[in-house]
């Protein structure tokens, strides 16, 4: 059949039904975007790359629907780096499209030329270059069915000079595999040993809300066995949050209830995740790890089983196959050891939990250090932190999707949203880059139009990707909700700064004279400034109001006091020690003409 290079190319995108693309406009790839309207793909067309593929991200990671990032060759291209490795790690299946200098004149250093296949090797699962453009479309296809396998973004490269050729082929045909349900042997012995388990704890990750009834099979064992299910950090939504065993997430201010219930555990099933080191740090000073439990890890991907801990059995699955298969031959009294107790102990453990989550109002200080004492002083009528995230709540709708972003703020309200559904929390993930919370947000939306959204970020993320308020606001662009906690500070950065570095705030400080609420209102949006509790709350009532019956957008600016939540990282700083000693008078002159020694 004859068609053009960039007809097969779209025809591709077509079988598969990828009709969302997240990029800037560019000439490399006018050839295929000038055919997006008649193919039904739209095109949404950002203020920056990093936050197109950001979009992206959030657009497939709400609806598991494929998304694509295209830009223009070069600069444009090299600025997808940072989301598509975020996406890497968000274990988000997205194309990412690379149309590459010429053919003709490549290596010759011309015009925005980049070695585009190096520069993603460690960001996609998979990555080929187009040879020939007769084999546009079988590449495409093969690139897009490793994306779906891997569960992980994959690179094609084209170059541009293939473009607007005349070939004769055959579409590809797609070939999906059946997902694996794990091997015989490994399941029947973590039957067995969750089937002998006097506390048996279930651990939910990613791979549960990527399976297809990942997190229903898990609700299934877990009531088999009246086991608490904790889930991994940043990973809210991969258990019902309103069912009773629902223990809450691990890692960075997540639940005292669930690190509490999962160190009492002597079997711990940790169902879809890659037990990623940082998730399973210690919190609220408790080291909770059960480290003499038997470990059954679960994961699609064999290389990541018993990477981070010591495992009793691995399984190589899909976590939904896998939670039946175990199911099935769980023994007829499994659960049944020291069940009442259990669950009572279970019951009373969210419960104390709960009521001493509502009474936290202040961060608290390390020994020594004073500057949350401080902080509270300084602005005795501005809203902490967690009074922001209770208010806040107060007016989430259950049914909501939200983002996140990273930042000390974003951090301190990991403890508060739960979720009945999955799908539901879009945090950045383990590569933890500023500038998610609300581009990831825009591109949930355009998926889920009729879902509200409510993104998150602290002031200094934000700041990353405030330029985005200039594209939103066009009138194909779906209306959303924005919280910025404003404290003028990056804030975890600064608690680092208080506890090594001798308050000495290095690049710590934003600019207080600049409004978020004022950028979206010249921007065209809706922005509020909230100083209370009710008003914030309020705030957010009307937000909500507005997106979903009025099309408008709102960005409301929580202003909150300076207190700082605890440091990311005690497991990678220590406090420095002077050596050879630092003086100024030391440096020296850079005048013309002067040689370095």
């Amino acid at each position: 059949m004859k068609m053009t290079t960039e007809e097969a190319f779209v025809k591709t995108l077509q079988m598969h039904g990828i009709d969302n693309a997240f990029g800037i406009i560019g000439s490399a790839m006018m050839p295929i975007s000038d055919i997006f309207p008649d193919a039904g793909i739209t095109f949404w067309d950002c203020a920056h790359e990093t936050s197109g593929g950001m979009m992206a991200d959030g657009f497939t990671r709400a609806t598991g629907r494929m998304s694509m990032m295209i830009a223009q060759n070069g600069p444009g291209i090299t600025n997808f780096v940072t989301a598509v490795k975020t996406a890497y790690w968000n274990h988000t299946p997205v194309l990412l499209v690379t149309p590459q200098a010429a053919n003709k004149t490549i290596g010759q250093g011309g015009f925005q030329e980049m070695e585009q296949m190096n520069l993603f090797a460690d960001c996609v699962a998979y990555q080929e270059e187009v040879r020939d453009p007769s084999r546009i479309a079988e590449t495409l296809n093969r690139v897009i069915m490793q994306a779906k396998r891997a569960s992980a973004p994959a690179q094609i490269n084209i170059p541009r000079d293939f473009w607007t050729q005349v070939i004769d082929i055959d579409l590809p045909v797609i070939v999906d595999f059946e997902l694996p349900q794990g091997g015989e042997t490994a399941v029947s012995q973590a039957a067995e040993m969750l089937s002998n388990a006097k506390f048996p704890v279930i651990l939910n990750g990613a791979g549960a809300v990527l399976s297809e009834g990942g997190i229903e099979a898990s609700r299934i064992l877990a009531e088999r066995l009246d086991a608490p299910v904790c889930v991994g950090y940043q990973h809210n939504d991969a258990f019902p949050g309103n069912h009773p065993l629902f223990a809450g997430p691990l890692g960075y201010n997540g639940s005292k209830a669930g690190m509490q219930l999962i160190s009492k555990a002597d079997v711990v099933l940790c169902l879809g995740t890659r037990l990623n080191p940082f998730s399973t740090l210690p919190g609220y000073g408790i080291d909770y790890w059960p480290s003499d439990a038997k470990i059954i890890q679960v994961d699609i991907n064999p290389d990541r089983i018993g990477l981070t801990k010591k495992v009793s059995v691995g399984i190589v699955g899909d976590a939904a196959k896998v939670a039946k298969g175990i199911t099935a031959k769980l023994a007829d009294t499994a659960g049944d050891i020291d069940r009442a107790e259990r669950k009572n102990t279970i019951a009373t453990t969210k419960s104390a939990w709960a009521q001493e989550l509502t009474s936290m109002n202040e961060e608290q200080d390390d020994p020594g250090t004073d500057w949350n004492v401080r902080a509270r002083a300084a602005k005795p009528d501005w809203m902490s932190p967690r009074m922001a995230w209770r208010a806040i709540q107060a007016a989430l709708p259950v049914e909501a999707i939200i983002s996140s972003d990273i930042g000390n703020n974003c951090a301190i309200g990991n403890a508060y949203p739960s979720f009945n559904e999955s799908r539901k929390y879009l945090a950045p993930g383990l590569f933890g880059p500023c500038g998610y919370g609300l581009p990831s947000i825009v591109g949930a939306k355009i998926g889920c139009p009729d879902v509200p959204v409510v993104g998150f970020a602290g002031d200094g993320a934000f700041g990353i990707s405030v330029n985005e308020l200039t594209a939103i606001g066009r009138g194909e662009w779906p209306a959303i909700t924005q919280i910025v906690f404003r404290n003028y500070q990056w804030g975890a950065e600064k608690r680092n700064s208080t506890l090594w570095f001798d308050d000495n705030f290095v690049g710590t400080e934003l600019d207080e004279g600049v409004s978020y609420a004022g950028i979206a209102n010249a921007c065209g949006l809706k922005g509020v400034v909230a100083r209370t509790q009710e008003e914030l709350t309020a705030a957010l009532n009307q937000a909500i109001k507005d997106q979903m019956e009025n099309g408008v957008t709102t960005l409301i600016e929580a202003m909150i006091n300076q207190e700082l939540g605890d440091p990311f990282r005690r497991d990678a700083m220590k406090k420095p020690v002077a050596v050879a000693g630092i003086n100024k008078a030391d440096m020296r002159s850079q005048k013309a003409g002067v040689a370095a020694e």
